[in-house]
């Protein structure tokens, strides 16, 4: 009896491993919503730990060749990513990507530690499977988060060493009496100028996620003490967390931080990017990051022809459309949830940022990527806004309620549309 019961704890153990299992979305998903109903803001939090100690579940699947593609000169298995506000903190990093995400964008991420606004402060509208937030920017900080991505590239640089020339690292200390006789090299070199954190990766052609394939993007955000009007905390960000991002992202569009969708104005636009690609031009690495802006859903003609013209006039990289909604569509329902400040997600966002991102790639020519977000749950939709002009796209709140199977989900519903067409990702764009 007993060997009986430890082969089926077994098999159930092996048949759970595999994202693709119904057991997630039939079972274990609907349990843990229901136990976590009155606390959205504890199931984010057990979910982020669970993935964070990479105890979570891993996309078995193989992803379709139609969905590969090339971007910002780094290779994409699929482009299909989670959005910035999940993983707040750079904590679940390998987790994320071991459930079948092309893109994992971590943050948004503040210089100081910053506690958010008082809770609650995340609340879910089941009957439109939508989320309102004001979250406010909670961080731990660049401290802490560039020690989990220095710990991330130490861990992949002590086992994969040989892959690395033996010359990048010092074989003796410097002759220093104020250097530690548990002389590192890894550590050394991390710390040089030279080493930037990232150029281990850099230097044998890995991106910085690790994982050939996969991109890793770092969102930053702005202290809710800090200037308003100011670029330093972006500037901070750059300099700190960018040697270990492929993409960084400058949020200036969440509408729970006081003034900040003000710098998405045509003037005040326009000298952030310039600033900000200028701070990234001057990172020590070889490798530059890609830059790119994260704006709101909520914008008219002329707020888009602002920041078309801001895009492509400062050299960014990429925007993102879009952010949280502060509107409350009708097909967001009912509920008196929608009455909660702060900003809407899901699927009553998608109209919104579909209009915006249209409009945005008519306005630039079709020549600065772009990357669609909100309201994203099937393959459809990820279609859909390749379509209106999307290069990649990320989704968030589908993953709230889709869970960890959503990813395998979406790549083979929008593989099976692509064959469907008789086409590649790429070539559906715009």
């Amino acid at each position: 009896m007993s060997s009986l019961l430890f082969l089926g704890t077994g098999a159930l153990l092996v048949y759970a491993y595999d994202s693709r299992a119904g057991i997630h979305r039939w079972v274990i998903q609907p349990a843990f919503m229901a136990l976590t109903k009155d606390d959205p803001e504890l199931a984010h939090e057990i979910a982020v730990k669970i993935l964070s100690r990479n105890l979570g579940p891993v996309d078995c699947g193989k992803d379709d060749d139609r969905l590969a593609f090339e971007l910002w000169g780094k290779k994409f298995d699929n482009p299909i990513g989670i959005a910035a506000g999940f993983d707040k903190h750079a904590e679940a990093i390998d987790g994320l990507f071991n459930l079948g995400f092309g893109y994992v964008e971590v943050g948004s991420i503040t210089p100081e530690p910053q506690p958010g606004n008082p809770k609650p402060r995340v609340f879910r509208v089941e009957e439109s499977k939508s989320v309102v937030n004001r979250y406010g920017f909670n961080s731990e900080g660049h401290a802490a988060a560039l020690a989990r991505l220095r710990q991330r590239v130490i861990k992949f640089v002590s086992d994969y060493a040989s892959l690395l020339p033996p010359a990048l690292f010092p074989t003796q200390a410097p002759s220093s009496p104020t250097v530690s006789p548990e002389f590192d090299p890894i550590e050394a070199y991390l710390a040089s100028k030279e080493g930037s954190g990232a150029a281990p990766a850099d230097v044998v052609g890995m991106p910085r996620s690790l994982q050939p394939g996969r991109v890793l993007g770092i969102n930053l955000g702005k202290n809710k003490v800090s200037d308003p009007d100011s670029i330093d905390d972006f500037v901070k960000g750059i300099a700190a967390l960018g040697p270990y991002a492929d993409v960084l992202v400058v949020n200036v569009s969440s509408p729970n931080t006081p003034g900040l969708r003000n710098l998405q104005r045509k003037g005040m636009l326009s000298e952030l990017l310039e600033g900000v690609v200028e701070a990234r031009n001057l990172l020590p690495t070889v490798v530059k990051p890609p830059v790119l802006v994260k704006v709101a859903p909520d914008l008219d003609d002329e707020q888009l022809s602002d920041i078309a013209y801001a895009a492509k006039t400062s050299g960014v990289d990429g925007v993102i459309v879009s952010n949280t909604t502060i509107s409350r569509p009708a097909s967001a329902g009912t509920s008196t949830v929608l009455q909660e400040t702060g900003g809407l997600s899901g699927p009553p966002v998608k109209d919104l940022a579909l209009r915006a991102l249209s409009g945005l790639y008519e306005q630039t020519d079709g020549k600065i990527p772009l990357v669609g977000c909100g309201g994203i749950s099937s393959g459809q939709d990820a279609l859909d806004y390749a379509k209106a002009g999307a290069s990649l796209v990320q989704l968030y709140t589908g993953f709230v309620y889709g869970g960890v199977g959503l990813p395998r989900k979406i790549k083979d519903e929008l593989a099976e549309l692509l064959q469907k067409e008789g086409k590649a990702w790429k070539d559906v764009i715009g």
